[in-house]
């Protein structure tokens, strides 16, 4: 198996339709909340989405910590603070950190309900528009925040279609939006970095290319983590580090260690592919972020 050379571009009709969409609802809406995956906080941030609200109040979510190292998520805690109104570190499948939420949007709007009080407007409705990415959380975010599951969610991405306003008090509604990814990823490493977390369907990719290239990704950062995962001793990682194809090498030897093997005792790479994946999705490698700070 080589290195990875796939370019992936993923940009269906609806997208495009979407943007537009965002930008004619932003007048609107009075606080902007993008949700970052915290395991690939720049990846996972469409360009487009910051230029077209940069004007606006904004809060970023970091989601997913549970998934992510805890270390680095406080440092790109640190750096999303200072170009927004605040950045919070959230799960929105567990709930943790979601009781900031709230406050955090009354604590911005505050001075805004003081003037339209003066104006003889008791109380104004805040709206609050959620962005991001597919796969990224949106709508596991709204249903806690709804404390219901009122949108469809899976672990896959494009399932929200259309623009619904939730409300979620009695003067706050939230404004779920479709995933909007970019027409053309650029950057390869940001591609990858979307295929590994799931954000790209798979159906359009090489499953096997994309692990491989996790598995090299990992075998670098965080080594400790994988070995320990898959019960490789070191003496065995030696055993293969100075061949001319160590990954793909360490990636048979998980299969050995997983007994995903075909007939004749042949390691089913496939499957172990699989295997790689699934474990690296669902945090049992360990809490992994693949773009430090």
């Amino acid at each position: 198996m080589e290195e990875n050379k796939t370019n992936i571009n993923w940009y269906p009709g609806h997208m495009a339709k979407t943007k537009k969409e965002i930008m004619n609802l932003l007048p609107l809406v009075d606080i902007i909340i993008e949700i970052l995956d915290a395991r690939i906080p720049i990846s996972s941030r469409n360009p487009d989405i910051q230029t077209i609200t940069k004007n606006k109040k904004k809060i970023i979510l970091l989601n997913k910590i549970d998934l992510a190292d805890e270390k680095q998520s406080e440092r790109w805690k640190a750096h999303f603070s200072k170009e927004c109104d605040a950045c919070l570190l959230v799960d929105c499948n567990s709930g943790k950190g979601m009781n900031q939420v709230l406050k955090k949007i009354e604590e911005l709007m505050e001075e805004d309900k003081k003037k339209a009080a003066l104006r003889g407007r008791m109380n104004k409705t805040t709206r609050v528009m959620i962005l991001g990415i597919p796969n990224v959380g949106k709508s596991s975010f709204i249903n806690r925040m709804a404390k219901t599951n009122k949108l469809e969610v899976a672990n896959r991405p494009g399932v929200t279609k259309e623009k619904q306003w939730i409300r979620i008090g009695d003067n706050q509604e939230l404004l779920d939006t479709p995933g909007v990814l970019w027409p053309k990823f650029e950057n390869q490493e940001v591609a990858l970095n979307l295929a590994f977390t799931g954000t790209i369907k798979e159906d359009i990719l090489d499953s096997q290319e994309i692990a491989y290239e996790l598995l090299r990704i990992l075998n670098d950062k965080y080594q400790d983590k994988l070995l320990e995962r898959y019960k490789i001793e070191s003496r065995e990682w030696d055993e293969i580090k100075d061949l001319s194809n160590p990954t793909y090498e360490l990636m048979k030897l998980i299969a050995r260690k997983r007994g995903a093997l075909i007939s004749g005792g042949k390691e089913d790479i496939e499957k172990t592919c699989r295997i790689i994946l699934d474990d690296f999705r669902s945090g049992r490698i360990g809490k992994i972020t693949l773009e430090k700070i």
